[in-house]
């Protein structure tokens, strides 16, 4: 099968979970930056494979100037080292009641005027900049908190969020979670400072800067904080999973694998022999999963892990799908 058609068709369930996320809380979160962080995430990726500009531009259909000037657009600012554009010149709006375009472009003297004024242009679209008047005489603010409407968890959440970036990466710098969670750096230090006064993770000090780490993530079930965490989580395993399983050069299964996943569909009905044990299959997987945490837990805490110790990361899924009324699907 063409490998074409297998992307496009990742790409098309991960946009429906992505605007399924984006209307999941009653509200309707600003998307207008996703492409363009994609875009800039995909080309960070195709680079880390080995491959050059000019290949990278074909793949996406650019010519290579046009590729350059977007990769320009979204990397790295000219003015503010180490910050992509747009996260340097959404930081500054916010730092100011008010600012004229002029202002902003002075600011940013040092990068490509087109650029600056088209980064503006996308935080205003994506709701996070509020613009007064045109061209010239345009001003921006940052929209407000209360403005947004962030839930009262936010924080919380946040925290989650680092934490199982920590369980996943670590020990890992400040850094290297951030390159896993987009989140301010100061929340990134705020939501690792928590963790470590609460006893959920621990720094250690080594040459070249602190790094974190941590022996258990769990995100107790049914709490209502931290569902985004647990979302994250489930995702990045499966990927994790399906990623290690293609660079292994692996696209087969065998019964003997160590490294991949499963996925069974089985249709019942009341009164089916077999409906209470396929429904209470989750259930049963769940009990399974955390009795073998525990245990591994309280052997790890007598016996500390080895520096080469393997992390076995496991992901369990179910879901119904009911049958729509024969008039609903006319």
């Amino acid at each position: 099968m063409d490998v074409n058609v297998l992307i496009d068709a990742i790409v098309r369930q991960t946009t429906v979970l992505i605007a399924t996320l984006a209307t999941a809380t009653g509200g309707r979160a600003p998307l207008a930056n996703t492409a363009n962080q994609v875009f800039i995430d995909l080309v960070r990726e195709l680079r880390a494979q080995g491959l050059g500009n000019k290949v990278i531009a074909d793949m996406f259909g650019l010519a290579l100037r046009t590729y350059h000037s977007r990769v320009r657009r979204l990397g790295e600012s000219t003015t503010v080292r180490g910050r992509s554009l747009w996260e340097a010149t959404y930081d500054h709006v916010r730092k100011h009641e008010s600012l004229s375009q002029q202002e902003v472009l002075d600011r940013f003297r040092n990068d490509d005027q087109a650029s600056v004024i088209g980064v503006l242009s996308d935080l205003v679209d994506s709701g996070l900049v509020f613009r007064s008047g045109r061209g010239t005489t345009a001003r921006y603010r940052v929209v407000q908190a209360e403005e947004l409407g962030p839930g009262p968890d936010s924080a919380e959440a946040a925290t989650y969020l680092v934490w199982v970036a920590v369980s996943r990466f670590g020990p890992a710098s400040p850094e290297r979670i951030a390159e896993a969670v987009p989140l301010d750096r100061a929340e990134i230090d705020r939501a690792l400072g928590s963790l470590v006064a609460d006893g959920r993770i621990d720094r250690i000090e080594r040459e070249g800067g602190a790094v974190y780490r941590t022996g258990l993530c769990v995100i107790p079930l049914g709490t209502e904080t931290g569902w985004e965490a647990a979302i994250f989580d489930h995702y990045q395993a499966l990927v994790t999973a399906v990623c290690t399983k293609l660079r292994k050069g692996g696209g087969g299964s065998a019964a003997q694998d160590r490294i991949g996943g499963s996925t069974f569909a089985l249709p019942v009905w009341e009164g089916h022999p077999y409906y209470d044990e396929v429904m209470g299959q989750l259930a049963r997987m769940r009990a399974e999963a955390i009795s073998l945490r525990e245990r591994v837990t309280a052997y790890n805490q007598a016996h500390p892990p080895p520096e080469d110790a393997v992390r076995v990361i496991s992901y369990i899924g179910q879901t119904l799908l009911e049958s729509e009324p024969e008039e609903q699907r006319s």
